[in-house]
């Protein structure tokens, strides 16, 4: 097993500190040429059921949720709130508990009153889904991290679309969202699937490890 230089936890059941943060489930994601380009494509067509699924748990066990709603400052961008591409995916809706930040860049937490809502609220476990891996959702794990949350990401509740390098050399969805994921795991979050994520509604897991570094 790969040493990550720090001391290793069981993980927790996810308790009342505990939100689950949903990032720009919009549905402007899935305008994938707008991301990618002429041939562009995204991975994990799963991602959306996964979302529904966990968010329908967290909401029966009374537990907290956020979201992240992005309104882009680019001209063409189907996330913009004012379009039809700006609303939320269906069965990803907002209830009225629900904390919600509109962001216009990459993090959650630059120009939002996200971590303050959530420290408010006594959260300091965040677990975190949503669009697009390799965009959004690395850049808000990268700062729960360093801002001192307890972050577990859900990666197969997370999709990525294809890139071109700086040398223009194209890059598959399914390697994107697997290097970002691995870029973050151990780093800055612990990242966990579902089928985890679900069963950490109900209990400890004394069997897997957090492995969140950078504390």
């Amino acid at each position: 097993m790969i040493s990550y230089g720090h001391e290793e936890f069981m993980i927790e059941k996810f308790d009342e500190t505990t939100a689950l943060l949903l990032v720009d489930v919009q549905k402007g994601v899935n305008e994938v040429k707008y991301y990618g380009g002429p041939s562009g494509k995204r991975n994990n067509h799963s991602a959306e059921e996964n979302m529904r699924c966990l968010l329908a748990e967290w909401r029966r066990l009374g537990k907290r949720v956020a979201f992240t709603r992005h309104n882009s400052r680019e001209i063409n961008s189907p996330l913009k709130l004012e379009l039809e591409t700006g609303n939320q995916i269906e069965g990803l809706e907002i209830n009225g508990p629900d904390i919600v930040v509109e962001k216009d860049v990459n993090s959650g937490f630059i120009g939002t009153s996200l971590e303050l809502e959530l420290r408010r609220s006594g959260i300091n476990r965040l677990v975190v889904m949503g669009f697009y891996t390799n965009y959004c959702i690395e850049t808000t794990v990268r700062m729960a991290g360093n801002l001192g949350f307890d972050t577990y990401l859900v990666h197969d509740a997370c999709a990525a679309v294809n890139t071109l390098g700086h040398d223009g050399k194209y890059y598959e969805p399914d390697l994107v969202h697997n290097m970002s994921i691995a870029s973050l795991h151990g780093e800055f979050c612990t990242a966990i699937s579902k089928a985890v994520a679900m069963r950490l509604c109900l209990e400890n897991c004394v069997d897997l490890e957090r492995v969140q570094g950078n504390e």
